[in-house]
């Protein structure tokens, strides 16, 4: 098998491996298509804690070669989705149902070795079997779509609410997708790509604004009738976007921060705003017991995804998938071990 693999920071070699044996409980993995994230890109950049070396990439979905004993539901030849985040299932978060805040959560493409090869091993319970219809490029979007459901699942949309996403990435044009079919009546996007404000004024935005040339808090309160946005959803992970996102939550509102700020990052928050206008600020965190959810969405054809997917990369070029997904030039990478297609 080949595998791109992270040594250290900063470092991505090329290598061959002997194909491993399932164990029980696994299966082996041909590996059709892995999703570009930015934890991918904090991984490579030594700014999230992960395990070198390390095989990264943790959005994928392929084909089941092999399977070790125990396995009843799976057959080589299964088309399979990954769900990369393993719980421990005894600690106390996991016994009351909050798997995905298991004090000891591993992570396939973190912890473990993940989609950047041709191959890879897995705990069995980890895998999603997809439709025949579904082709691999879309099923390797089920993990995203699967954290942005938890995420709108956190954010209590309903119908007729005014919505505003702070950046249009791939992850913030999925939220706005998932607002929409939430009955979200007015939904207003902030975005600097003017690329990304058009994919987003085509997925059916109210509003889309440039906020380097726009006055944003002008535009929502236009928009509002100056009484601001009932949900505040924050998908870049900057401190001025989130405390932006606080500033412009209207009476009752709810403030989702989904973007992953840096540990260190710190906004000001009043206390008194919290409490006289009853703001409900939260954060969301992977995807626990969405990823069914996701597949069946995307299944159904009323999730629309192919128009996120901006580049594909060979296995050799993950660094250069890195650089265009950091530079703001693609929305969505995907990484394709068996050759482009």
């Amino acid at each position: 098998m080949r595998a791109a693999v992270f040594p250290a920071p900063e470092i991505c070699e090329i290598v061959e491996r002997e194909l491993p044996a399932p164990a029980e409980q696994q299966v082996l993995l041909r590996v059709e298509t892995c999703g570009l994230c930015g934890t991918d890109g904090h991984i490579y950049r030594g700014r999230f804690p992960a395990r070198f070396p390390l095989i990264a990439g943790h959005e994928f979905a392929g084909v089941v070669e092999d399977v070790g004993a125990g396995v009843p539901f799976l057959r080589p030849g299964d088309r399979v989705a990954i769900d990369p985040n393993i719980c421990c299932g005894s600690c106390r978060p996991c016994r009351r149902g909050l798997v995905h805040l298991c004090r000891n959560l591993a992570a396939v493409g973190v912890t473990q070795d993940g989609g950047f090869a041709t191959h890879c091993l897995l705990p069995t319970r980890q895998c999603h079997k997809v439709p025949s219809h579904m082709p691999f490029d879309i099923a390797a979007m089920a993990e995203p779509v699967a954290c942005c459901l938890h995420g709108i699942d956190r954010a209590r949309i309903q119908s007729g609410d005014v919505v505003l996403l702070v950046g249009a990435g791939a992850i913030g044009l999925i939220l706005l997708q998932l607002a929409l079919l939430q009955g979200a009546a007015v939904t207003i996007v902030s975005e600097i790509n003017p690329d990304k404000r058009a994919v987003a004024e085509r997925f059916g935005a109210t509003t889309v604004v440039d906020p380097q040339k726009d006055d944003l808090e002008k535009i929502v309160r236009a928009a509002t009738e100056g009484a601001g946005p009932d949900v505040v959803i924050e998908c870049v992970g900057g401190c001025q976007t989130a405390q932006q996102a606080f500033d412009l939550a209207g009476e009752g509102g709810r403030v989702l921060l989904f973007g992953v700020a840096p540990e260190e990052a710190r906004i000001s928050v009043s206390p008194y705003q919290i409490y006289r206008k009853e703001i409900c600020l939260t954060g969301s965190f992977t995807n626990p017991f969405t990823h069914a959810r996701a597949l069946a969405l995307l299944a159904s054809g009323r999730l629309h995804v192919e128009e996120l997917i901006s580049h594909r990369v060979p296995l050799d070029q993950v660094p250069r998938g890195i650089d265009l997904l950091e530079s703001g030039a693609a929305t969505k990478v995907l990484v394709q071990p068996q050759g482009l297609r």
